[in-house]
C-alpha cells in the first residue's frame, strides 16, 4: 500500500510552510517589499499607534484587575502584529467576527476608548448593559461583533455572514479570527467545509499563539502548520510572521482581496506567541517553560521590532516617540477616570429587550429584588 505525502496530495513545500516577513527582529526591513507595499508614512505611524495602544491599555487594565477593580481581563501582549496588521487591512465596512484578543481591533477601527472601558466595568454607559463579561465589547458602528468565550462558535457566524452578504450583493468581507485550540474544534471543521463548498467571501485569520490555555500546539494537531489544515476544505492559506506588523497587513491585505473577487474563502495564520497568562484567571508558570516565554517577549517583541525599524528609517524619532507614548498613556488614563465613578445599570434593565412587553412575572420578580436591603455596589462582581 502506497500512501500519499503531503506534496503529491498538493500541500505546501517547505519554503510555502516558512512565515512571510518584511520586518526582521533588529528592526531590519525589506526596502523592496516596503516599498511595493506602497504605503503612506501616516498609515505606518498609525500602525504603531495602535499596537502601541493595545500594550499600553492591557498594561494598565490588566494592573486595575489584578486590584479588584474589574473581574476580569485577557492580554493580547506579544500579539500587537497581528491584530493591528490584520485589522488594518480591512475596509470600514468589512465585519469582524472575533476571538479572544481582537480588542485593539474594535479601537483601532473606532471604537471609542471609553466604551470599552465601560464595558470591563458592566456600568450604566456599557451598551450591553454589565450582561457580557469584561473583554467582550460589541460595536455596530465599527461592525466589530461581540465575541463569545465559547471556543470556534464564531466560525459558523462569520461564515453565515459572508453567505449573507453574498446574497444580498454587498461586496464586503468577514473575517473570523481564531487561536490554534479552536482548530480542534467542530465548528472549525463545519465552518470552513461550508465556506469553502459555497465560496463564502470570508477570512479565516489564525492567531497561532502556540498554546490553548495549557494544551501545547503539538498537542493540538500533527499538521506541519496550521495553514495545512485549511488546504483539506479546499481553501488557499497564508502563513505570515505574527510579530511582524507590516507581514500581518501585506499577508492580510493579500487575503481580503482574493475573497473580495469572489473567488471564496481563504486562510491566514499569524504565527505568534502569548507570552501573557491565557487571563487573568491563569499561571502559566504551572505548565510551560518560562525561559520559553521570556526569549519571546525580549528578542522578538513585535512592538520593539517595529519602532526599532520606523527609528532606523527616520520614520520616527525618540522625541515623537515619547510624546506618542504620553499622549496614549493619558487618552487610557482619562477614559478610566471617566468611566470608573459611573453608576451600575438601572435595576429594571435586568428585565428589558427580550420580551416585547416585560411579562407579569417579570415584574413581580423585580420589584421582590427591589424589595430587598442593598448593599454595597462594586465594579468587578
Amino acid at each position: 500500500m502506497r500512501l500519499l505525502g503531503a506534496a503529491e496530495c498538493g500541500g505546501p513545500s517547505e519554503a510555502e510552510l516558512r512565515p512571510r516577513q518584511l520586518v526582521a527582529p533588529d528592526g531590519q526591513v525589506d526596502a523592496k517589499r516596503l516599498a511595493a507595499l506602497k504605503l503612506s508614512d501616516e498609515l505606518l505611524l498609525r500602525l504603531y499607534r495602535g499596537m502601541l495602544m493595545v500594550r499600553i491599555m492591557d498594561e494598565r487594565l490588566l494592573t486595575m484587575q489584578r486590584q479588584g477593580r474589574i473581574g476580569f481581563y485577557g492580554e493580547a501582549r506579544g500579539q500587537e502584529a497581528a491584530v493591528i496588521g490584520t485589522a488594518a487591512a480591512l475596509a470600514p465596512e468589512d465585519y469582524i467576527v472575533p476571538a479572544l484578543r481582537e480588542a485593539g481591533a474594535a479601537i483601532y477601527r473606532g471604537l471609542p476608548l471609553r466604551a470599552y472601558v465601560a464595558q470591563l466595568f458592566g456600568s450604566a454607559n456599557d451598551i450591553s448593559k454589565g450582561r457580557q463579561m469584561p473583554c467582550h465589547p460589541g460595536s455596530r458602528a465599527s461592525r466589530y461583533v461581540t465575541m463569545s468565550s465559547c471556543i470556534g462558535t464564531q466560525l459558523p457566524h462569520a461564515t453565515g455572514m459572508a453567505m449573507a452578504a453574498r446574497l444580498l450583493g454587498d461586496n464586503i468581507v468577514v473575517v473570523g479570527y481564531l487561536g490554534d485550540g479552536a482548530t480542534s474544534e467542530g465548528d472549525f471543521h463545519v465552518a470552513l467545509n461550508f465556506a469553502g463548498v459555497f465560496k463564502a467571501p470570508v477570512v479565516f485569520v489564525c492567531q497561532n499563539n502556540q498554546w490553548a490555555i495549557s494544551t501545547p500546539v503539538s498537542g493540538q494537531t500533527a499538521a506541519a502548520a496550521m495553514a495545512c489544515k485549511a488546504l483539506a476544505y479546499g481553501l488557499p492559506a497564508l502563513r505570515v510572521d505574527g510579530n511582524d506588523v507590516l507581514a500581518c497587513y501585506s499577508g492580510m491585505r493579500d487575503a481580503v482581496a482574493y475573497a473580495r473577487s469572489g473567488k471564496g474563502p481563504i486562510f491566514l495564520e499569524a504565527l505568534t506567541y502569548r507570552v501573557s497568562a491565557h487571563s487573568s484567571s491563569d499561571d502559566p508558570s504551572r505548565y510551560r517553560d518560562e525561559s520559553v516565554t521570556m526569549k519571546w517577549r525580549t528578542e522578538r517583541d513585535p512592538l520593539l521590532r517595529y519602532q526599532k525599524m520606523l527609528r532606523q528609517s527616520g520614520r520616527l524619532t525618540e522625541a515623537a516617540d515619547a510624546a506618542l507614548s504620553e499622549a496614549v498613556e493619558a487618552e487610557v488614563r482619562a477614559a478610566i477616570a471617566a468611566e470608573e465613578s459611573a453608576a451600575p445599570p438601572p435595576l429594571h434593565t435586568l428585565v428589558e429587550d427580550v420580551f416585547a412587553q416585560v411579562p407579569r412575572a417579570l415584574h413581580e420578580q423585580l420589584a421582590e429584588l427591589a424589595a430587598l436591603p442593598s448593599r454595597p455596589s462594586g465594579h468587578g462582581h
